[in-house]
């Protein structure tokens, strides 16, 4: 028996719900969310999203996943903290509201002394680069996600491209969890 990989997911609408249940299959992934409600239907095994594959997942495959509201619970031991909250576009301003992801890398990073953080969120060029400079850390990376809603876990299962910004080991070993994942 393998040892599994604890990985925090923070976030539980498309991109985070899909990769949770992606990531649940071979790790132990904890989702941390505000919401008492989608805390309550992960821990339910129900999804948070309209998605046939995730429901369908979430039914009948056993996963290792569980929800919670808790923070310090959360990152305590996790190899890998995702972020997945929302980044609206202010068309007003047209600018990325980012405000929700540089907190939770504040957070992360003060609570988890090792782990890696890896924003699937939408940013603006440069937005992580400028956070590895104000946290003074290369613990903090970019993985772009291509999922459509409705389709995000197919679209994990079978990726067209995997892409992770690092040359770390670490971080070519969060590439492979999302390749263990995947079906293709």
């Amino acid at each position: 028996m393998t040892n599994k990989t604890k990985i925090t997911v923070v976030g539980s609408g498309y991109v985070g719900m899909s990769l949770s249940v992606l990531l649940a299959q071979h790790n132990d992934v904890t989702v941390l969310d505000i919401d008492f409600e989608k805390v309550d239907s992960i821990n339910n095994q129900l999804s948070t999203v309209a998605d046939a594959e995730i429901e369908v997942f979430l039914a009948e495959k056993l996963l290792s996943l569980n929800a919670t509201l808790d923070k310090k619970l959360a990152y305590e031991g996790a190899s890998f903290i995702i972020i997945a909250t929302p980044t609206n576009y202010d068309t007003d301003t047209h600018r990325f509201d980012t405000s929700s992801v540089d907190s939770v890398v504040e957070e992360a990073l003060a609570l988890n002394q090792s782990a890696l953080v890896v924003i699937k969120s939408t940013v603006p060029v440069g937005h992580t680069q400028s956070l590895q400079e104000k946290f003074q850390t290369d613990r903090v990376i970019f993985s772009p996600e291509f999922l459509r809603e409705g389709r995000a876990l197919k679209d994990n299962l079978y990726p067209s491209r995997i892409i992770v910004g690092s040359e770390c080991s670490t971080g070519e070993k969060f590439a492979d969890l999302l390749k263990q994942g995947a079906e293709k």
